[in-house]
């Protein structure tokens, strides 16, 4: 299916957003996630189906000063 993911279209097999973070390699990083625009905590991505269309932003925080 294609979603978009931080606004790239990327085609991906996974249903969940927690399978999502694992396929794009990043189940490891402390990121956070939203969809469509709304915050999903960590505990909550793996309850958390994805569908055709979506809109995925995944960040990670930046550190510096």
């Amino acid at each position: 299916m294609n979603i978009l993911v931080n606004d790239e279209t990327r085609a991906v097999t996974s249903r969940t957003l927690a399978a999502l973070v694992d396929e794009l390699g990043l189940s490891g990083a402390r990121i956070a996630t939203a969809v469509g625009g709304e915050f999903v905590p960590a505990s909550r991505r793996s309850q958390l189906s994805i569908s055709e269309g979506m809109k995925i932003e995944i960040v990670a925080p930046m550190q510096g000063g």
